[in-house]
């Protein structure tokens, strides 16, 4: 994989310091691809993040919002005493975060099925939605 410097940007950038941010956590982002999950679009606003955690209890997993980051995570508790002859499914904990836009966040969750469900909406403020400006004349 190929390393990239964004120093320069830092330099000559002022206020894009969280969008150089942004673009070196995704290049860096190694957590192997477990879970799977899926993004998904709902509505104009409405976002839906659905993980697969097949074996975990609520109790198991921990989801947790601050600063437009959200993070998921999981720790499975181990089982004593359980001989396996062959295990192919995964019972590891996990640590999953997702960057969150300006203005999204968190309406709730759900396990349901092996699947967490996570819905997000985004909220402009009044003062950042369009208005339309009469003309005087």
């Amino acid at each position: 994989m190929r390393n990239f410097d964004f120093s320069p940007l830092y330099r000559s950038a002022i206020g894009f310091d969280r969008l150089a941010s942004l673009i070196e956590s995704a290049a860096s982002n190694g957590n192997g691809g477990y879970p799977p999950y899926n993004i998904e679009l709902l509505g104009e606003h409405d976002y839906r993040i659905t993980m697969a955690v097949a074996g975990f209890i609520q109790e198991e997993l921990e989801i947790s919002f601050q600063e437009n980051l959200l993070t998921v995570k999981g720790n499975k508790q181990a089982e004593p005493n359980r001989n396996y002859l062959y295990q192919g499914i995964a019972e590891r904990g996990f640590e999953r975060r997702f960057q969150l836009a300006d203005y999204v966040r968190v309406k709730g969750a759900d396990l349901k099925n092996g699947l967490l469900h996570i819905e997000l909406v985004r909220e402009l403020p009044e003062a950042m939605k369009p208005r339309r400006i009469d003309i005087n004349g």
